[in-house]
């Protein structure tokens, strides 16, 4: 591996689709990402195995640093009901290309998601996407705090 190449992980993180081989690693990698708000290990299973989800892995070496797991809702709205990068590869531009694939990957012409209120990061990389704040979900979160229903329209 050459030295450009070991400074730029963005580069080197190859985004493909992830399964029930990926189990493992994958639950490490949600709890690892989200702590108390972190999915069961039957949620993962779900996530995995549940026909028609988008589901994708960030891959750096041999290693899961990041994942989208998304669904279509109907014909025009797809869902991202999980999205994570390990707290080692945040900030390198992985978040965004697995979110882009995912959109892609759901092809409808509105993409959802929620996030925490206090998710100063992820929220200003939703806006920079275009995503717009379309509800907020009440003690949405387990320790009370509300839900921010971001929306992106990808076409008319």
């Amino acid at each position: 591996m050459r030295a450009a190449d070991a400074a730029n992980p963005v580069r080197l993180a190859q985004i493909g689709s992830t399964g029930l081989m990926d189990f493992r690693p994958l639950n490490r990698l949600v709890k690892a990402c989200f702590g108390r708000d972190a999915w069961t290990w039957l949620d993962v299973l779900e996530a995995l195995t549940f026909p028609g989800t988008v589901r994708l892995k960030a891959v750096v070496g041999e290693d899961i640093v990041g994942y989208v797991i998304g669904d279509r809702r109907s014909a025009r709205l797809g869902w991202i009901a999980s999205i994570g990068v390990h707290p080692t590869a945040r900030r390198q531009g992985i978040g965004r290309r697995l979110l882009l694939a995912a959109e892609r990957a759901l092809d409808t012409p509105r993409v959802r998601l929620t996030l925490r209120t206090s998710n100063q990061a992820a929220y200003q990389l939703y806006t920079q996407l275009g995503y717009e704040k379309v509800d907020v979900w009440r003690r949405y979160y387990r320790d009370g705090e509300d839900g921010l229903v971001m929306e992106r329209v990808l076409r008319a």
